[in-house]
């Protein structure tokens, strides 16, 4: 039977609504009466007590903010009464014990993946095309026409349809719609991606610097067999920047890298030429890999978050924070990233670090990352979108308290900035911004082979060489977006399922995506975004 209030911890002094709740209404609570003085919509927080300027807004367990007015009880929180506060954090105060989840179902899975010769399993075979930088994006866009026309399945969209019925002077209703779903491509065991990008060059050097050790981690990454690099030649990310990039992550690299420089091959002509060529042989032996048996330990697991809602951290984050116990419980290796999204639960993460040095380092990143804001005329404060503030997340130390649930309770075994790469089995913190975009692309490139990302409003994106499940945190979002959501945690909201429940159903469809038996939403829709951060600008 689904509950119409929720206290998320016994500490917290404001109550989640359920479902809407009309001003008037009486609700009643852990042996406590309220009254709900304005109307709430679900999602939304009410006062549990009366708050006067300046007391501490508690969920979670942790502060969330301050209320700026007085509050009375059963009076709905908003932006209007309540600004953004978090504790201070200055460095480790305890260690916090972690008992360890029930494994037994988990330790001899397995899921089909490609074995590279450096000890990782990949969840794809790409063959990755990209630039050193933006001066050949044309010419990066002009492979992928060429390569997506010839090698892969290519059949007209129901919107090419749509378009091809009005330029015959059609109504657009008279579509002839191709039902044929068999699979033409010429390479069956191989897909083949292509990255444009802004960077490597006309930027500040570190910028440049930072996405040729980015480039370095996704041919790093398990789910490439080899890659396609084009360079100008005069640009700041020269070849061997990147060259040395990867030696550093991966002396022992085996994998195929075709590289050509514009301004050493002469014409466009003469370049792609050359280029077509060399990537056709490297593309025909990849597709010669072929799947194969691999404990569930070789998965490397990206947790992210976008679109969020006021239900995110109480459904979908948690059910994350489940897999992502279970997986480090088992010696799987998982991330959690935004740091922006982190603000006002320090304590708990630095009191979570293994070896103390890496509570040291991630204090620092945090306060760097957000100096570094402040320098450009912002703050975490502001970090909550026009969305989160519509769905209930209402302060910045909120949307992180709930955020952070994506990463369990688990011992947190490394921290790493921006590009360094994920080598250490169980949970590790990762240095990116909340954006979207950016952070998937930043935890690929340090070595995720599949992303999780919860959203309580929907959010259509992808990455070119890794599949991202996207779960939805209540099931209204399910329903309505089925095209971009994969698993629906809102059963939890509901009432239906819990949350250890739910967890198991979504590690089981995560290993037949990591298998190749499931292809996600962002996967149909050829959703493959790239945005490399360009730090310091971004939350």
């Amino acid at each position: 039977m689904q509950k119409n209030i929720l206290k998320v911890n016994p500490k917290d002094n404001v109550i989640v609504a359920l479902v809407d709740l009309a001003a008037g209404t009486s609700v009643h609570l852990d042996g406590a009466d309220y009254t709900v003085l304005r109307e709430t919509k679900a999602k939304h927080k009410f006062a549990a007590e009366d708050f006067y300027e300046g007391d501490q807004i508690i969920m979670y367990g942790v502060i969330v903010g301050k209320a700026d007015r007085f509050i009375g009880k059963g009076e709905v929180i908003t932006t209007e009464n309540v600004k953004h506060q978090s504790a201070k954090v200055e460095g480790k105060t305890g260690t916090l014990g972690w008992t360890p989840p029930d494994i037994t179902k988990w330790q001899d899975r397995t899921f089909m993946g490609y074995h590279r010769e450096d000890g990782q399993v990949g969840t794809e075979n790409v063959w990755l095309f990209f630039p050193l930088v933006f001066c050949e994006n044309k010419n990066i866009e002009t492979l992928k026409n060429i390569f997506e026309k010839e090698l892969l399945y290519d059949k007209a969209s129901k919107h090419q349809l749509l378009l091809r019925s009005l330029l015959n002077g059609g109504s657009g209703t008279d579509l002839a719609m191709e039902e044929d779903e068999k699979d033409t491509r010429i390479f069956k065991n191989i897909e083949v991606r292509f990255i444009t990008h802004q960077g490597g060059c006309g930027g500040i050097r570190q910028d440049a610097e930072a996405l040729g050790r980015l480039f370095a981690g996704y041919v790093n990454n398990p789910n490439v067999a080899g890659a396609t690099v084009l360079s100008l030649g005069c640009q700041n990310l020269q070849v061997q920047l990147f060259m040395d990039a990867l030696n550093d992550l991966a002396p022992n690299n085996k994998k195929p890298i075709v590289v050509y420089e514009q301004q050493k091959s002469g014409t466009i002509d003469k370049m792609l030429t050359g280029v077509i060529k060399d990537s056709y042989e490297g593309i025909k032996k990849a597709n010669e890999t072929e799947r194969k048996p691999a404990s569930i330990t070789k998965l490397n697991i990206g947790l992210e978050c976008g679109g969020s809602d006021g239900f995110s951290g109480i459904s979908a984050n948690p059910v994350l924070g489940e897999v992502s116990d279970i997986m480090a419980a088992i010696g799987g290796i998982t991330m959690l990233a935004e740091f922006p999204e982190l603000c006002g639960v320090e304590q708990e993460l630095v009191n979570r670090c293994v070896h103390e040095e890496d509570g040291v380092k991630f204090l620092k990143l945090m306060k760097d990352f957000e100096n570094s804001v402040v320098a450009a005329g912002s703050g975490f404060d502001m970090n909550p979108s026009p969305g989160n503030i519509k769905d209930g997340l209402i302060t910045d130390a909120m949307k992180s308290a709930g955020a952070s649930k994506k990463g369990g309770s688990a011992p947190i075994v490394d921290v790493l900035d921006f590009t360094e790469y994920a080598t250490k089995p169980g949970l590790n913190l990762l240095c990116t911004p909340g954006n979207d975009a950016e952070c998937t692309t930043a935890l690929v490139g340090s070595g995720a082979t599949v992303v999780l990302f919860t959203t309580g409003l929907g959010t259509p994106m992808g990455n070119p060489i890794a599949p991202v499940v996207k779960i939805s945190s209540n099931t209204t979002l399910a329903e309505k977006m089925p095209d971009i959501i994969d698993f629906n945690a809102g059963t939890i909201i509901s009432g239906e399922k819990t949350i250890p429940e739910t967890a198991e159903e979504l590690l089981e469809f995560i290993i037949r995506v990591a298998s190749g038996e499931v292809k996600t939403k962002a996967g149909l829709l050829n959703q493959h975004d790239f945005i490399p951060w360009r730090r310091g600008v971004s939350l």
